[in-house]
Order: C-alpha cells, then structure tokens, then sequence
C-alpha cells in the first residue's frame, strides 16, 4: 500500500474554484478522460450537492505495466462521488477505480475549501491509497503509480486553471 498527498492553492475564491472542477472535464490537459456520465445528482435538505458520476479513462499503459499485470486492458472506469456545501464552503470528492480491482485499487479523496489566512483564495487537499495486490512487484507498481499522480494533480491544477481564464474570456464576450 502507498499513501499519496499533495496539497495546492489556487489564487480564485472557492466559489470560483468549485464552478471549474464541476466542469473539469473533457479538457485538453487530462485527455485519458474519454467520457463523464452523470449517474445521479441531488440536492439534500442542507442545500449541499451530491453527485454521483462515472469517469471512463483510457490510460496508455507502459508494456512492462502491462504484462506485469497480466492484461492489455487500457480503458478503466472510475466511481466519483462528490458533495459541495456552500454554507461550509466544503467541497469533498471521493474517486475509486471499478476496474481492475482485483489487481489495483485506487482511492482518491479531494477536499476544496477557503485557505484559512485568507478567504480570497482556495486550498486543495489531495490524498490517494494505492493497493497493487498479489504482485511480487507491488510496491514498484505502487511508487510508479504514485508518481503518475502527482504528474496528473498538476495536470488538473492546471485545467481548473484553464477552465477559470476561459470562463472569464466568455464572460467578457458576453458582455460586450
């Protein structure tokens, strides 16, 4: 088992933030998502949104990975659940995959929310456990995966950032 965590920060306020990642994809910085299904979506009596959606990844898989792990399978799915609470101005996400899983687990947990000094922006906290099980090279494939994480965290960073500047690009279109 290898446990993963990151944290980052974007310079928008959370409302800001939380509208992107809602959004987050398709974009072109993460294009192994090949598909968002929207399973559920419902509003509770607290006013928070809960949304159930099913990601459909293609991953290139190096072919070491692959014949470690004894499949040419490339195209994954993954469960996401999340919860947005604008009173608390929480926003948590839960992501596990739903293939593979007698080989690799991924559990994923975000949470978005106001940095505490200062309300005007927005800390992401990022945390993953990785299990590669009945391997003899588990723990490689753990660390490698690891890796690929933090490679992909920055990506998404990197599209909620996108997604702000072109939202901001439309809204000034739209007002002219």
């Amino acid at each position: 088992m290898k446990i993963w965590s990151t944290e980052h920060v974007f310079s928008y306020p959370w409302e800001t933030v939380i509208k992107a990642a809602m959004r987050k994809y398709p974009n072109p910085m993460n294009p192994n998502v090949v598909g968002v299904d929207v399973l559920d979506r419902s509003l509770d009596a607290e006013g928070r949104l809960h949304s159930h959606r099913l990601l459909s990844t293609e991953w290139g898989l190096p072919g070491i990975v692959r014949a470690i792990l004894g499949t040419n399978h490339t195209q994954t799915y993954v469960q996401e659940h999340s919860i947005v609470d604008p009173e608390k101005k929480k926003m948590e996400l839960c992501s596990t995959n739903i293939t593979l899983t007698n080989l690799i687990s991924v559990d994923e947990r975000l949470l978005y929310r106001p940095h505490p000094d200062n309300p005007d922006v927005t800390i992401l906290t990022q945390e993953a456990i990785i299990t590669v099980k009945g391997l003899s090279l588990g723990s490689y494939l753990e660390g490698m995966m690891a890796m690929r994480m933090s490679a992909n965290a920055i990506k998404g960073w990197d599209a909620i950032e996108w997604i702000i500047k072109n939202s901001e690009r439309e809204n000034e279109r739209a007002s002219l």
